[in-house]
């Protein structure tokens, strides 16, 4: 889950302070009433979150003092237990159930596929830039009906040297250098370079991705509905096998991209995921591009396109790989990014969310996803605490024994559905990513306090890849 991933200057990118930000959350066209993102929507979120920190607490206290609070969990639990239910037997459509797209056989055919642009944001990515492009310049796609733009937002290794010295090397190669200063990181430099280019499908990838020849043309078939605005590529991580910490991130992506397919498949939310995301120009330009005052652009985008009528379809296969970090200390740093800017994009559209502007399904979707992801890990404080003095078990515990069911069933099926292991082997695997991913509940705990205490400043977090399947993250004061 790729985001803003790189430091701007301070005093750029320091939020205003709170009471002199705009009230209104989006604007509507009187035509068609859909929203669309205005300077300044992204404001109170310290507030916001506060509001919602006090909700949870005292809602949570409140539960263990009134005599009906435990038949309440139950109701809810209940809900929640239904629509795992229909997750765990929904059944994804196959890239071979769509009209799929062939290799054309001569020029001719050629002209008829799809314009693509692929595009790579990169601040000194030496160790692997020269990898990336010789793969992306070689899929297994018309030359003629693609094009490869590396943004290079002032780069200060060797960066623009290697990007010299492949320029004019492969045809569809475009290079667009950002002076000192440019604002937006991550998000900043795609909107930047979104004008020049000229597909009618926009890929980004993150410098240290890694993909497979035919990916363009196994991706196509899915973009044949209508109404699917984007496409999330299934990620995998390249370096798994290096400690543990790399072993539980491949778990997690297994679990990750069988929720992703399963939610898909019952009209919930499908979602981005940054390095491997595709995203029709129609439905991006639509959406006002890539928000620049979020750290989880992939995030935000995600729900922006919901809210504009689109669809995010999953592609399992071929899956992009990507380095995931080695050690506990970035692990947390990038997770606590991840994880703020999940709770950024509720506060920032909680009012269309309440006005089911995603309709019913998808509204009640991510509404239970909220809950397991958001909810319970806040209310974990002041459920334990209610629990020891009044000597009895945690009020949630049926719905945090729902969760972590669901947690191990995804997992396990989504081991299974990308990789051919024995079931014993596949079962240590997911008993061992299962515990690795209690940290989130650490994290989100205190995401969601720090939000609702502390300034924020938008401050962009470097990932740095090292190109031997290794990578860390580098560290931000915020």
């Amino acid at each position: 889950m790729p985001a803003n991933s790189w430091p701007e200057n301070d005093s750029c990118n320091e939020f205003e302070a709170i009471d002199t930000l705009l009230a209104e959350l989006s604007t509507f066209s009187e035509a068609d009433e859909t929203p669309h993102p205005v300077q300044g929507q992204f404001q109170g979120r310290r507030r916001k979150a506060a509001i919602v920190l006090v909700i949870i607490w005292s809602g949570t206290i409140a539960l263990h003092l009134v005599s009906w609070g435990i038949w309440l969990v139950l109701a809810l639990t209940t809900v929640m237990g239904v629509h795992a239910l229909r997750i765990l037997l929904a059944r994804p459509l196959s890239v071979s159930e769509w009209t799929t797209a062939s290799k054309p056989e001569t020029d001719t055919l050629a002209e008829t596929w799809p314009l693509i642009s692929l595009l790579v944001a990169a601040k000194n990515e030496e160790a692997v830039i020269g990898n990336l492009i010789r793969t992306l310049c070689n899929l297994d796609y018309p030359v003629s009906r693609y094009e490869l733009w590396v943004i290079d937002d002032n780069s200060t290794d060797q960066t623009p040297v290697i990007l010299e010295q492949f320029t004019g090397k492969y045809p569809q190669l475009k290079v667009l250098r950002r002076p000192p200063g440019a604002s937006g990181g991550k998000s900043g430099a795609l909107n930047q370079v979104l004008p020049l280019t000229m597909g009618d499908i926009v890929g980004v990838f993150d410098a240290d991705a890694q993909v497979t020849p035919d990916l363009l043309q196994r991706l196509l078939p899915l973009f044949v509905r209508p109404a699917v605005g984007a496409v999330q590529v299934r990620k995998d991580i390249a370096n798994a096998p290096t400690n543990l910490w790399t072993q539980g991130q491949a778990a997690e992506m297994a679990l990750d991209s069988y929720f992703q397919q399963q939610r898909v498949a019952i009209g919930g939310i499908g979602e981005l995921r940054g390095n491997g995301q595709f995203v029709r120009r129609t439905a991006l330009e639509g959406c006002g591009g890539w928000n620049e005052e979020t750290i989880t652009d992939d995030l935000d985008l995600t729900l922006r396109l919901h809210l504009h009528n689109w669809d995010v379809d999953f592609l399992l296969a071929p899956a992009v790989s990507e380095e995931g970090v080695t050690r506990a200390i970035s692990l947390w740093h990038q997770r606590n990014r991840w994880a703020e800017g999940g709770f950024q994009r509720y506060l920032d559209y909680w009012q269309l969310l309440f006005q089911n502007r995603l309709g019913k399904a998808k509204t009640f979707d991510l509404i239970l996803f909220w809950i397991t992801q958001y909810l319970l890990p806040t209310a974990a404080i002041p459920d334990s605490l209610m629990a020891i003095a009044r000597s009895r078990l945690p009020i949630l515990t049926p719905i945090t024994a729902l969760t972590i069911g669901l947690s191990l069933a995804g997992m396990f099926l989504g081991l299974r559905r990308i990789q051919q292991r024995s079931y014993v082997t596949t079962l240590l695997q997911t008993l061992y990513g299962t515990f690795y991913m209690l940290h989130w509940l650490v994290i989100v705990a205190s995401v969601t306090m720090r939000m609702s205490i502390r300034p924020k400043r938008l401050k962009w977090i470097k990932t740095i890849h090292q190109g031997s399947h290794t990578a860390e993250v580098g560290q931000s004061q915020n």
